[in-house]
């Protein structure tokens, strides 16, 4: 009989928890906290290939904190959606990061503009991960990511600024309010090939910064502002615990 990698996961943990009481099969953890004075959406999205985990998406009020156990060779994405309202037939049931109305996404990608995170948990547990939080697609919250316990080489700060805030017009996502609940970026706002990268600008020699990545970067340094970013903002890190927050303390103020 075949598994998918998900099904040998689940039953990784399954005899796990009956042999030793504890699941003993994971790679690393993470834990995802929301700092935010509003309650918002987390979501996980696997790469091909990779198991979907906490069944892509959870409910995350204000204060607290949510555990992911993440697998050996695990790659994909995590981000947070707002303004979520499930109970309704929209197809669009978030104001921002909405996969499909749904609330646990299962796999499905959420619609940017949103800040994510992005995730290489190695296969080989003797190497180190690598994660980066990118605004290539645009930015709804900020976030910060930092091992357990705190190194230095492990960390990305959140942002000096609030993007919702400073977003120029022409970028902005209002809600049925008329209120900005998020910053696409130029690429997904103009669909152009310099501000996207592609086509005669797909090298790093021909995708330089511009005004509107230079926006982004001012705000949150610690992020990717465009594709080809150089030096690229990519921690490389050894833990086998990390924390991400989103809205960390005293963002859109100073550093974090």
């Amino acid at each position: 009989m075949r598994f998918h990698s998900s099904s040998l996961f689940q039953l990784c943990i399954i005899w796990s928890y009956i042999l030793f009481g504890e699941v003993t099969c994971h790679g690393v953890t993470f834990y995802v906290q929301n700092k935010c004075s509003f309650p918002i959406w987390p979501a996980v999205a696997p790469n091909s290939g990779h198991p979907v985990l906490a069944s892509g998406g959870f409910y995350l009020p204000c204060g607290d904190t949510r555990r992911i156990d993440v697998p050996w060779g695990w790659n994909g994405r995590v981000w947070a959606r707002t303004g979520c309202d499930f109970t309704s037939n929209w197809n669009q049931a978030c104001e921002t990061g909405d996969c499909d109305g749904r609330l646990e996404c299962n796999g499905l990608i959420g619609k940017p503009p949103v800040t994510l995170i992005q995730i290489a948990v190695q296969a080989d547990k003797s190497k180190p991960n690598f994660y980066d939080v990118s605004l290539v697609d645009g930015y709804n919250l900020p976030v910060a990511v930092n091992s357990k316990p705190v190194s230095s080489k492990c960390v990305v700060l959140g942002c000096h600024k609030d993007l919702i805030t400073t977003c120029p017009e022409e970028l902005q996502v209002l809600n049925k309010e008329g209120r900005v609940v998020a910053c696409k970026s130029a690429c997904l706002a103009f669909d152009n090939d310099r501000f996207c990268c592609r086509n005669a600008y797909g090298t790093p020699e021909k995708c330089k910064r511009t005004t509107y990545s230079m926006l982004f970067k001012e705000a949150c340094p610690n992020y990717y502002s465009y594709a080809y970013e150089t030096p690229p903002p990519l921690v490389t890190c050894s833990a086998k615990e990390y924390l991400i927050t989103f809205c960390p303390s005293n963002w859109g103020h100073s550093s974090t």
